[in-house]
C-alpha cells in the first residue's frame, strides 16, 4: 500500500464562496450575508464560535461587496481615515470590549460609514449584547444591528469541515478516519482545526499515513477519548 510521504508543504485555505460548507447551523447566517444589501441600518453583526466559519463567510462577503476587512485590535484613530471608502469588515470585535481606543475609532468608523451608506459587517464569538464594549455609545450601535449566528456542527457539517482542513493542508487521510474522529472527538470547530494541525505534524514527524490509530493517539495526547 502506498505511503503519505512526509513533506512539509504549506496550508492553502480555501475561502472561496464555493468553498463555504452550508448545513442547518449556518444556513441562515450565509442567507444573510448574501442579503447585505438589505441589511436594515446597513450593517450586520456576525458571531459564532472560534472556528466556525466567520472568517470564511466575511471573505465571502468581502469578495461580492468589494469591503475591506480589518482586524478590531488593529484600529486607531489615525488610520480609519482610509476606511470611509467602500464596505467595511471588522473582525473580532469582542476582544476590544475593554480597549477604549480601538472602540473610539470603530465609533467614528462606523458613524462615518453611516453617513456615507456604506455597509459595515462585524464579528465575534458571543452574541453581541454579551460583549460588554465600555464605550456605551458603541454599543448602542452595535445592539441595533442585525445578526446572524453560527451554530454548534452536525456530524455530517464537523465531517466537512475535517475533509476540507485536511485538504487545506494537502492530507488524504484513510477513509475511516473522519467518520471515527466525528465519533470521538471534541465536537467544535476548534477541536477539528486542533487535530487537523497536530495529524498533519504527527503524520510528518513519524513518516506515516494519516490513519485511524495516529487519530486515536493525538486525541490522546490532546485529552480525547481515542477509544
Amino acid at each position: 500500500m502506498a505511503q503519505q510521504l512526509g513533506f512539509d508543504l504549506p496550508v492553502r485555505v480555501a475561502l472561496g464562496r464555493d468553498d463555504f460548507l452550508v448545513a442547518p447551523s449556518n444556513a441562515v447566517a450565509l442567507s444573510m450575508v448574501d442579503a447585505w444589501r438589505q441589511w436594515p441600518l446597513n450593517k450586520l453583526v456576525l458571531t459564532g464560535p472560534e472556528g466556525a466559519g466567520k472568517t470564511h463567510l466575511t471573505h465571502v462577503w468581502a469578495t461580492d461587496s468589494g469591503a475591506q476587512i480589518v482586524a478590531a485590535t488593529a484600529l486607531d484613530n489615525t488610520t480609519i481615515d482610509t476606511l470611509f471608502d467602500g464596505p467595511i469588515a471588522v473582525e473580532d470585535v469582542d476582544q476590544i470590549a475593554q480597549d477604549d481606543n480601538r472602540q473610539t475609532a470603530l465609533f467614528h468608523l462606523h458613524n462615518a460609514l453611516q453617513a456615507a451608506g456604506h455597509p459595515l459587517l462585524m464579528t465575534g464569538q458571543t452574541a453581541p449584547n454579551l460583549w460588554r464594549l465600555s464605550l456605551p455609545d458603541l454599543q448602542s450601535r452595535v445592539d441595533a444591528a442585525g445578526h446572524a449566528a453560527l451554530d454548534a456542527p452536525d456530524d455530517s457539517l464537523l465531517a466537512a469541515v475535517l475533509a476540507k482542513l485536511f485538504s487545506d493542508r494537502q492530507l488524504t487521510p484513510r477513509p475511516d478516519v473522519i467518520p471515527y474522529l466525528v465519533t470521538h472527538m471534541e465536537r467544535s470547530f476548534a477541536a477539528a482545526r486542533r487535530i487537523a494541525a497536530d495529524l498533519d505534524a504527527a503524520s510528518l514527524a513519524q513518516k506515516k499515513p494519516i490513519t485511524r490509530n495516529l487519530a486515536a493517539a493525538c486525541l490522546d495526547n490532546q485529552g480525547g477519548s481515542g477509544g
